[in-house]
């Protein structure tokens, strides 16, 4: 074959890889003494392959170039935690999230960002089917875990947020709490709740115990998943796009 230097005492197997497109295929010559494997047709970011806007062909006056090189998609699931590193042109390093469950998440308007877990993805603009694979990409809707802010805005607030309210109850809480604390947190946290307005959208979110959030970074690039809280108009968006796919 044209393929090795054998000259008709090899065997060719043309096995079409993974994860790569339909025209890419491997040979593997065998031999007697040893083993040579020879690709050919990756992905390639060239655009002499193109045909011109009239629709003609130029001729292809050099081969592919490995600046040119693409790689396959890495499509990051929701699971433990899994990165593998990606030696790149210049010596570079990017970092390939193959499942990730954690990241870091802003709440703007308080200016506050905690690591908190993935739970569940439930929106992408792109296709509703990576919505139900669970596929972490750049601008996916998700849903965190609340906890953590929670946690940080009672302290910082004295306000524990999704506890439904009761009169008498509240009340026995609060007496509670204000043994605990000294009075000069106390008064503390008074002041600063009284100048605090929280977005109803969001308090509302913290009774289920669960925030919808964007994701910012790019997990198959640098192989983290962090993003931030969505707010205001954005939040109203996305929820009228939640309701109608639960209606439809």
């Amino acid at each position: 074959c044209s393929a090795c230097r054998w000259r008709g005492r090899c065997v060719v197997l043309v096995v079409p890889t993974a994860a790569v497109v339909a025209e890419n295929v491997v040979a593997a010559v065998v031999s007697s003494q040893t083993l040579h494997i020879v690709a050919a047709m990756g992905i390639s970011r060239d655009s002499r392959h193109k045909h011109y806007k009239t629709g003609g062909r130029s001729n292809a006056s050099i081969k592919k170039r490995k600046y040119e090189m693409g790689r396959p998609a890495t499509l990051c699931k929701l699971g433990a935690k899994r990165v593998r590193s990606v030696r790149c042109r210049g010596g570079n390093m990017k970092y390939r999230a193959l499942r990730l469950d954690a990241g870091n998440y802003a709440w703007g308007s308080e200016n506050v960002t905690k690591k908190v877990r993935i739970l569940d993805v439930v929106y992408n603009a792109s296709s509703n089917e990576l919505v139900r694979t669970k596929t972490l990409l750049k601008n996916t809707i998700i849903q965190i875990d609340a906890q953590p802010f929670k946690q940080w805005y009672l302290k910082k607030f004295g306000v524990d947020l999704g506890k439904k309210k009761k009169g008498g109850d509240k009340k026995e809480e609060a007496a509670e709490e204000a043994e605990k604390m000294s009075r000069h947190v106390v008064f503390k946290q008074k002041a600063r709740a009284s100048k605090q307005k929280l977005d109803p959208a969001v308090e509302e979110q913290f009774q289920s115990g669960r925030l919808l959030a964007c994701i910012a970074s790019r997990p198959g690039q640098c192989g983290r998943c962090d993003g931030y809280i969505l707010e205001g108009e954005e939040l109203a968006f996305y929820k009228r796009k939640l309701e109608r796919k639960k209606k439809a």
